[in-house]
């Protein structure tokens, strides 16, 4: 296991609350010893002009779930700031609910560098985005 954090979903999820996170519908659904999972629906706060998902929602979760992830791998009193992300979109969504599978492509001490993986109701691949993270603290 990677995480340093002895931490629920419950007090996860209740960490979003009030942001854009809570905002988007983004809700954690798993903590894996390897990984971390979110879900997010396809509705209107997600859905851009023409009806599809938004690359910038997908965007969104996707940094949610490595910023989450980088949070994880902390000691007490620090704390993890993105510093760049990339998403390829590769399908459109029109409905249903998406779900990101986050997993360390590096957890490193000072910078970090991670996968995430947003799946359709399907399990079809749909955006592949990585987001570098920097550990403060």
């Amino acid at each position: 296991m990677i995480w340093k954090r002895n931490i629920t979903l419950d007090e996860l999820n209740a960490m979003g609350e009030g942001t854009l996170v809570a905002h988007l519908g983004i809700v954690f659904t798993e903590i894996g010893a390897e990984s971390l999972t979110a879900e997010m629906p396809v509705d209107s706060r997600t859905l851009q002009p023409f009806g599809l998902l938004h690359g910038g929602a997908s965007a969104a979760l996707a940094e949610t779930l490595g910023s989450m992830a980088g949070f994880l791998t902390t000691k007490e009193g620090q704390s993890v700031v993105g510093t760049e992300l990339n998403a390829t979109h590769h399908r459109p969504i029109f409905e249903g609910k998406v779900r990101g599978v986050c997993r360390a492509i590096h957890p490193g001490r000072q910078s970090q560098c991670w996968e995430i993986i947003i799946y359709d109701a399907d399990g079809r691949r749909c955006c592949t985005s990585r987001l570098s993270t920097m550990v403060m603290g």
